[in-house]
């Protein structure tokens, strides 16, 4: 990812309103949401629910997909992985054991972090 991506990506999620409806979406998975269901959900007015997703939907953190008269709504995971692994991919620059101490301190389920990736001896 680049930097001007994540940029874009972190400033959508910077509105609380934004970050409610796309951790609503996350946790629909793969079913997603219609924009009523949403506005319903979160008690949102459709015209300030419509904003917020155009804006979700401009930065990718948003798929949108037309059924009959409705729009289907669904997190882009894959995004929000990648800007983790962005934000994330240089920790401790590579030490797997300072990553281990923080992953011991974070409250994330271990499940949910990134697997660690071996740090590379010197001179191998």
């Amino acid at each position: 990812m680049e930097q001007i991506r994540a940029i874009v990506v972190l400033e959508s999620l910077a509105s609380g309103l934004r970050l409610e409806v796309f951790r609503l979406l996350v946790r629909q998975g793969a079913q997603g949401m219609v924009a009523g269901e949403i506005s319903s959900t979160l008690d949102i007015p459709p015209t300030n629910l419509s904003f917020h997703l155009k804006n979700l939907t401009h930065a990718g953190l948003v798929t949108v997909e037309q059924e009959g008269r409705f729009q289907r709504y669904r997190a882009n995971m894959a995004l929000m992985l990648d800007l983790v692994a962005y934000l994330t991919e240089e920790c401790c620059a590579g030490d797997a054991g300072q990553c281990e101490n923080l992953r011991g301190a974070s409250t994330v389920s271990p499940g949910i972090l990134p697997a660690l990736r071996p740090h590379a001896e010197a001179g191998s």
